[in-house]
């Protein structure tokens, strides 16, 4: 039981920035690149890569407890950034604070992919499809703020 509860402990905080994203009326409005997805994507996307998330903390928090603070730390500012877009990008409508939102979480996702190799490698593998994502999304980003100047 107390396995399960720290697994939707780590699972649960992703979903809060997710609220800011339900108005995807933006979205539509903005000119967009021919390779930018449907907002249905996003919704099938997102949760799948929490739950990745979640996953690859779990094996750490499971062997390490909370003794490694400089993990903690990445996961956390990763954190505080992927919540930060939906705000920035649906609620602000900021195209270029969001942008530069998607480069610091890119960035934070590479340090946490490192951090996380070095203390359990299955736990960075469980960490790529949400690295290429946000690739995807900061290639994605940067278009749709230059197409929107």
């Amino acid at each position: 039981m107390k396995k399960i509860l720290l697994f939707i402990g780590l699972l649960l905080p992703w979903f809060l920035g997710s609220v800011f994203a339900m108005n995807t009326s933006f979205y539509k409005e903005i000119n967009l690149p021919s390779f930018a997805p449907a907002p249905t994507i996003f919704a099938i996307v997102w949760p799948i890569l929490y739950i990745l998330i979640a996953c690859s903390s779990y094996l750490i928090f499971k062997e390490y407890g909370k003794k490694e603070k400089e993990y903690n730390q990445i996961l956390f500012i990763n954190y505080l950034f992927n919540q930060l877009y939906p705000l920035l990008f649906f609620q602000f409508q900021s195209l270029f604070f969001s942008f530069v939102d998607t480069v610091a979480l890119f960035l934070s996702t590479l340090f946490l992919y490192y951090e996380s190799k070095s203390l359990n490698k299955t736990s960075s593998k469980l960490l790529l499809p949400y690295l290429f994502w946000n690739f995807f999304a900061l290639v994605l980003s940067v278009t749709i703020y230059f197409m929107n100047l």
